[in-house]
């Protein structure tokens, strides 16, 4: 993308995060009427809207906030006929009263009681205000209509189904999970602990996971991902007032080239397919 920036170190929305973010926006502002919207005043190459940001207060001044629900990395907030849709590269928070707005921004939501939400792009993202049902994205869609790892539909078997493929087992740990949206919101940043906590090298091949390796990830994909939204996120993240996480990673920018705290090992962490990994040679073999 024209810059020598690693994916998951950047702030990245993912499953955790787009849950907790959803909660605070419907704790904070939901039932708020919209009096003003500015869009796309700091011009940002890498940031997408839908049609012209400039329409964007047209579109939804004088409307309520229904409710805000988290989609895969997708945070979705609906107001009435509208909804405003936040992918994974925002920064979102929230201004009271009388605190001041960033200079910066690439979407400014004033609410009737002088409360407020921004948004800024670190390096790309989406900041999409439509009319319900006029958005094609095949992202988005395929966030809705796949399963989630917070629900109970998220079974052992249809995790199986996910890796279990031919193709699929040709992969390794990293391509297996975090890519195509196999599971929406679950990225290359919360990888990194599932596999941890499932004792699997990130470059392992499917092919070779044992039926108990097997069992192993996939009560790591819904413990780790579990834990990390009960702490309010990971502590590489920020939340909609700021805060970090309350969730400490175990492998991330944080923790790389410090001892494993099962082990003592080093933290190792490569470039690889695209981004960063982290490991412990020792736990993940």
């Amino acid at each position: 993308m024209g810059e020598c920036v690693e994916k998951e170190d950047l702030k990245m929305i993912e499953i955790p995060e787009a849950i907790v973010l959803a909660q605070q926006i419907n704790e904070t502002v939901k039932g708020k009427r919209i009096r003003h919207v500015v869009a796309a005043q700091s011009p940002h190459k890498l940031t997408w809207y839908h049609g012209e940001p400039e329409k964007y207060h047209e579109l939804l001044a004088g409307k309520k906030v229904d409710q805000a629900i988290a989609v895969g990395s997708f945070v979705e907030i609906r107001g009435e006929d509208t909804v405003i849709l936040l992918s994974e590269g925002i920064h979102l928070r929230f201004h009271g009263k009388e605190e001041m707005r960033p200079q910066k921004h690439q979407l400014l939501i004033e609410f009737e009681d002088a409360t407020a939400i921004s948004a800024s792009v670190q390096m790309y993202g989406g900041l999409l205000c439509f009319r319900e049902g006029e958005l094609e994205n095949k992202y988005y869609q395929q966030a809705q209509e796949k399963l989630s790892p917070m629900t109970d539909a998220f079974t052992k078997a249809y995790f199986d189904g996910l890796i279990s493929a031919p193709e699929a087992k040709k992969r390794s740990a990293k391509a297996l999970l975090a890519t195509e949206q196999k599971i929406p919101g679950l990225g290359n940043g919360v990888l990194q602990d599932i596999l941890f906590h499932a004792g699997i090298h990130p470059k392992r091949k499917g092919s070779t996971f044992t039926e108990k390796e097997i069992e192993r990830l996939y009560e790591a994909v819904i413990s780790t991902l579990t834990e990390m939204t009960a702490k309010g996120g990971r502590d590489t993240e920020k939340d909609l007032f700021g805060n970090s996480g309350g969730y400490k990673t175990r492998m991330s920018k944080n923790t790389a080239n410090k001892p494993c705290l099962v082990c003592g090992t080093k933290i190792k962490k490569e470039a690889y397919l695209g981004g960063s990994i982290y490991y412990c040679e020792e736990c993940q073999k």
